[in-house]
């Protein structure tokens, strides 16, 4: 699904979604680490309890964050696409793209992180006006329609 979004609101319209929908697991993922590190930090100062990873952190570091996310004891991770490929939660339910991937490749790969398993799951993009261009570009190489988010969001999950 899609959903459109200022760049200045997508904060908002997570923490929205957030406390909209009720998530086994979700994963939201970023481009770029430092973005990682700061919705990380944003959504704990508004005490959303979430877990963050990307390549910078040390291996043992980021083994015990996917031993907890794995186990369930954190819901929400937060990440790059050091995460989109290969590594397989089978309660994820929701996965996020904050940013959207800058190819279409990893879109397939980060998407492909939820509903695994024959579990339900669910993808929302937040789209801003700049990521139109790469949305229509993935819409058409896999020769699909996202659709736009439903205001029933809840009910999906």
């Amino acid at each position: 699904m899609k959903l459109k979004v200022l760049q200045e609101w997508k904060f908002e319209t997570l923490c929205d979604l957030y406390s909209t929908v009720n998530v086994t697991q979700a994963v939201i993922f970023c481009n770029t680490r430092r973005k990682v590190d700061y919705l990380a930090a944003q959504m704990s100062k508004e005490k959303y309890t979430v877990s963050c990873m990307h390549g910078e952190m040390e291996q043992n570091e980021r083994d015990v964050i996917m031993r907890e996310f794995r186990s369930g004891s954190s819901r929400v991770l937060i990440t790059t696409d050091l995460l989109a490929r290969g590594i397989d939660v089978q309660q994820v339910s929701l996965v996020i793209n904050y940013d959207l991937p800058s190819n279409r490749e990893n879109y397939i790969h980060r998407i492909g992180r939820s509903g695994r398993f024959g579990r339900k799951g669910v993808a929302i993009n937040f789209i801003t006006e700049t990521d139109m261009r790469m949305m229509k570009d993935i819409e058409s190489f896999y020769n699909t329609q996202i659709e736009e988010m439903p205001m029933d969001i809840a009910n999906l999950l």
